[in-house]
């Protein structure tokens, strides 16, 4: 099968040089499944990247044992799939361009790794995923990465999705809600005296009739490179609530509030310890498998820099087939 999505866009930058607004997205994702004797399915995919080059790779092995799914290769990451799981009827607060983020998530996200998914009894969804050495190869059959990225280490992340209405006893007192967590950790040299990365988040969403809402706290260090970079972490709060005036139109708020630590900009420089505060107001239409949105978006403290501004505007047209 051949699935993907086409979007086109006009982005507008105020306070910025704007350019040519014009922007187009292409995604073909290509896959293929059997089933085995004993009831294990197993499936590709392939994936492109915007001129038809090769993207990422998966094959999974699923309904292991009848309980787990287990897949190999590079698609992602657990953590990096919930990088920002509040409610919007478009784009995430800093999804159309507005501001910048230090996201969690990427460490992972894209090396060749292992891992599984299966589903537990309280828990609920868990997915997790180990990648041996974090060097942004993603080696052919019969090979290795050999000396590429020597210095790197492994990686791990795992992400938790708990529906908390399922739970005993209290559950039906806590209909809708959806708490998710995840933890991310990459060694960041396995030759240097260096301190590992590491990404962590909570969300909890809530849903009841045509409201949603949800808060998300994520917290990324960047690991020791060098004594200064070791003094920079990021902690970042997530808002998002919206609302479905119909089956087809939706319209939500979003904000994405940044506190960065970095002690290595010095003391007096008054960006050290700043905090880049984004808010989006988003409009979504679908129509079938067409999403027409559109997202207004300002941000203080741009780039936790104090006083600077970035804003956006963005109108966009996606099809999904």
């Amino acid at each position: 099968t051949v699935t993907g999505s086409m979007e086109a866009t006009y982005n507008s930058q105020g306070g910025n040089t704007t350019g040519n607004p014009l922007g187009t997205d292409r995604e073909l994702k290509f896959s293929g499944s059997t089933e085995l004797d004993n009831g294990v399915t197993v499936t590709v995919m392939q994936d492109t990247s915007d001129n038809l080059g090769y993207g990422d790779n998966l094959i999974t092995f699923g309904n292991v044992m009848g309980m787990v799914d287990i897949y190999v290769g590079a698609d992602g990451g657990p953590v990096d799939a919930i990088d920002d799981i509040t409610p919007s009827a478009y784009e995430e607060a800093w999804g159309s361009g507005a501001g910048t983020i230090n996201d969690i998530g990427t460490g992972v996200a894209g090396q060749m790794g292992i891992g599984l998914k299966a589903t537990l009894p309280i828990l609920g969804a868990v997915n997790f995923k180990y990648v041996p050495k974090a060097d942004s190869t993603e080696n052919a059959d019969n090979a290795s990465s050999g000396a590429a990225g020597n210095s790197n280490g492994s990686g791990e992340s795992i992400t938790i999705k708990t529906n908390l209405g399922d739970l005993p006893a209290v559950g039906s007192a806590l209909s809708g809600l959806v708490l998710t967590t995840g933890y991310e950790s990459v060694e960041t040299s396995t030759v240097a005296n260096t301190s590992d990365s590491h990404d962590g988040t909570v969300a909890i969403n809530y849903s009841f009739g045509q409201f949603a809402l949800g808060v998300q706290k994520k917290f990324h260090h960047e690991g020791e490179l060098t004594t200064a970079a070791d003094e920079i972490f990021y902690k970042d709060m997530v808002y998002g609530v919206s609302y479905a005036v119909n089956d087809a139109l939706s319209l939500s708020y979003n904000r994405y509030d940044s506190y960065r630590h970095n002690n290595a900009l010095g003391t007096n420089s008054g960006n050290e310890d700043s905090e880049q505060s984004i808010t989006a107001f988003n409009i979504g239409y679908t129509v079938g498998g067409m999403t027409i949105g559109f997202q207004e978006a300002s941000t203080d403290n741009a780039g936790w820099v104090k006083d600077a501004e970035d804003d956006s505007r963005t109108l966009g047209i996606s099809v999904a087939f």
